[in-house]
């Protein structure tokens, strides 16, 4: 089985237990679980938008890069610039600005499993648009889920020393990102999206999330912040080279093979290594309230991915 150029796969779509998707998909999981805590690195002394421009600067960078060498085409139709711009402005700009912003309130692991619930918004939205219809097993999994978000908010909320405004305030900013998400996850899973080759197409994409960042962190905090520190520098490579130049490319072509709710189905796995660097990095202290929440935000991913069916 073949790769077609815009990055779907030839022939018979291969089910989600085959080592064509589980690989990609093992990968993007391991990548994207340890995000959370260089995030937090990067917010520290450069304001969050300046730390997301170069982000995706350098990820644009080397997207082109892979493309040219690839030989992809850059010559795009008026709907494939829209195309590629509204998944900038929604993935690599709001997304990500609203991430960054989240975890100046709470902790990254709390970011991580709030995160988890991408699976929601993506059924959701992949049954509005693209017709896939949910299972009753992913409906009441992602109701157990809500249940166990809400307990991990009730703890930071009584563990904050601020009270719960800040907890709040994290979770409302996670939440915007999750929309903004989901709405791109979608528009990867559609036929637009198939018309034009992936690499290009998120090169400019990231492109114009990066010229975007720029303009908000200018207007937000002023002229540009850079911290040399290696940790900082290295932060930024990471996130821009792995968790974004190579992460995205592979999840997007999951996405597009199994769709957008069983793609989400990775954040089973990610805030439980996220959740085991904050403990390690952040001193996250785990109480009874904090470990059932995680649990049954676990338990009802679980079952919405024990579905056989989940989004026919």
């Amino acid at each position: 089985m073949s790769a077609t150029p815009n990055g779907d796969f030839a022939g018979t779509a291969p089910q989600s237990t085959r080592a064509s998707i589980l690989i990609p998909f093992g990968i993007v999981t391991l990548i994207w679980g340890s995000t959370w805590i260089v995030i937090r690195d990067q917010i520290s002394v450069v304001p969050p938008s300046w730390s997301v421009t170069y982000r995706f600067l350098v990820a644009a960078i080397a997207m082109g890069i892979w493309a040219l060498v690839r030989r992809d085409s850059f010559r795009f139709d008026a709907r494939g610039l829209a195309f590629a711009a509204a998944l900038g402005v929604l993935q690599f700009s709001l997304n990500f600005n609203f991430v960054y912003r989240a975890e100046g309130f709470i902790t990254s692991g709390l970011v991580a499993v709030t995160f988890a619930m991408l699976l929601v918004p993506n059924a959701i939205l992949a049954r509005v648009f693209l017709g896939q219809k949910m299972g009753r097993q992913l409906v009441l999994g992602s109701a157990v889920a809500m249940a166990g978000i809400a307990l991990l908010f009730l703890h930071e909320a009584r563990s904050d020393p601020l009270g719960p405004t800040a907890s709040l305030v994290g979770i409302g900013w996670t939440l915007a990102a999750i929309l903004s998400a989901s709405t791109a996850n979608v528009m990867q899973a559609s036929a637009t999206a198939k018309r034009y080759p992936m690499a290009s197409t998120l090169t400019i994409a990231m492109l114009v999330g990066a010229a975007l960042d720029a303009g908000a962190a200018w207007w937000l905090a002023g002229p540009p912040v850079f911290e040399a520190r290696w940790g900082y520098v290295a932060g930024i490579l990471y996130l821009g080279l792995f968790a974004s130049a190579l992460a995205f490319p592979l999840y997007f072509q999951v996405l597009r093979v199994i769709g957008p709710a069983k793609a989400a189905y990775s954040s089973v796995i990610v805030p439980v290594i996220a959740m085991l660097l904050s403990t390690m990095f952040e001193g996250y202290r785990w109480s009874t309230l904090a470990a059932g929440g995680a649990a049954l935000t676990g338990l009802g991913l679980v079952i919405a991915l024990s579905a056989r069916r989940p989004n026919r």
